[in-house]
């Protein structure tokens, strides 16, 4: 069996992330399997990039010209959304040729148009795609904010600044139903619970021809199956050498929130600033025992903004550094108001460190609340703070670390991964 793993990045971005993970995974286990990226980034030979051509970035830009003048020449949402409207025919290259089974991951930004999704649809090769966002399930938005419209039909988006009947969601969500239509060998795969229950409301996926005969209708097929992890760099270490590779003090507590870009509002470090805010009003005593660690691009903007001591450091692509900084730190905390099943929490979780998120999305899922960390409720900074103080109590640590460890091991352990796939593929 050979598996052709769809992907517009290498290695930027979470479902780059665990699409690597996957493929490496999968290989472990003796699945012939390639990654075929738009931006290849490495010199990794299971990889293979499209050749750089101007096209290329000429569809990048004209698609997002296109949402801007369809959006009332308004920025608003520029990148919440995608339309899918110009792309690159796989079809033609040889590792599509070569491959049994095509399995989509992220393929926006002008990788993959709705049209070269329906080649791939008609090649009459089985289809996995992997939800690591809505998008494949929606007209245009990667997520939906609350908005159920795309349960019945999305028109009227709440993301465009001059949606209507037939705006841009509407015509993207025609164009999406007429491919489903022809479906009848593809399988979604929800990275969490969460995401896998919403896509089966969709109406997307609700009415699939399946006998072209009898014309019988059925829903497409939607699983769940987590990511997986490399626990051969991710896994309990010694706290003091990993503070001292990254130059972090000893004798603090050390709380860590990691974003590609920290002031993305849908991570809601305002949310934390709040928490530690509300801290320090609360419980002086810790005033001067935590400290902040913020990771990502544009830290510089967090400068000021807490009131405990910040040690702000540049986004960091390398697995190494980021699993020691992992262990470097006390507890993750990740107060996003929309996700789906971040890496960010799998990787925590796999050192030994727990984590406190809101109770939004897959998050849920992932951390077992008061058992391996804490979940709070969305949007409310008063029980963000409490369950940092429930994860920082001495008495409480050890056993929250010790199950962090456990569960991700077994959740997200890369054999198990590639078994439950090797079924979906099959």
């Amino acid at each position: 069996m050979n598996v052709l793993i769809i992907n517009t990045s290498e290695k930027t971005g979470g479902a780059a992330i665990a699409a690597n993970r996957l493929m490496e995974a999968l290989i472990e286990n003796g699945i012939k399997a390639k990654m075929l990226v738009r931006d290849k980034q490495t010199d990794r030979l299971t990889v293979v990039g499209l050749p750089r051509t101007l096209r290329q970035r000429w569809n990048f830009v004209w698609e997002r010209a296109v949402i801007w003048m369809r959006n009332g020449f308004s920025k608003k949402n520029l990148w919440a959304v995608d339309i899918a409207n110009v792309g690159t025919d796989i079809t033609q290259t040889e590792e599509f040729e070569w491959a049994d089974v095509i399995h989509l991951h992220w393929v926006n930004q002008g990788f993959l148009s709705m049209n070269d999704i329906e080649r791939i649809v008609q090649s009459g090769k089985r289809v996995v795609w992997t939800l690591h966002d809505q998008w494949p399930y929606t007209g245009i938005c990667h997520y939906t904010d609350g908005c159920l419209r795309y349960q019945e039909q999305c028109s009227h988006c709440p993301q465009l600044r001059s949606g209507g009947d037939k705006d841009l969601s509407f015509r993207v969500f025609e164009k999406k139903r007429s491919i489903y239509q022809l479906i009848n060998r593809i399988t979604f795969v929800g990275c969490s619970e969460w995401i896998a229950d919403l896509a089966r409301k969709s109406a997307l996926l609700q009415g699939v021809q399946t006998d072209s005969v009898n014309g019988n209708i059925a829903p497409c097929r939607v699983v769940h199956i987590p990511n997986t992890i490399n626990q051969s760099v991710f896994h309990p270490t010694d706290k003091e050498a990993a503070r001292r590779a990254h130059g972090l003090p000893q004798d603090k507590r050390l709380l860590l929130f990691s974003s590609l870009k920290v002031t993305d509002k849908r991570k809601g470090i305002d949310y934390l600033i709040d928490a530690c805010r509300l801290m320090t009003e609360q419980h002086p005593e810790w005033n001067d025992k935590i400290g902040i660690v913020v990771v990502g691009k544009q830290t510089e903007a967090m400068t000021g903004m807490f009131p405990y001591q910040l040690y702000p450091i540049d986004y960091i692509s390398d697995e190494k550094r980021m699993a020691l900084l992992y262990t470097a730190v006390d507890a993750f905390i990740t107060p996003s108001l929309q996700d789906n099943l971040p890496n960010t929490i799998v990787e925590a979780m796999s050192v030994g460190t727990p984590c406190v998120g809101f109770r939004v999305g897959g998050i849920p899922e992932m951390i077992n609340h008061r058992l391996d960390g804490y979940v709070a409720e969305p949007m409310n900074a008063q029980d963000l703070a409490d369950g940092i103080l429930y994860v920082l109590d001495d008495e409480n640590y050890t056993s929250l670390s010790q199950a962090a460890a456990k569960f991700a091991a077994h959740t997200y352990n890369p054999n198990r991964i590639a078994r439950l796939y090797e079924e979906v593929y099959k």
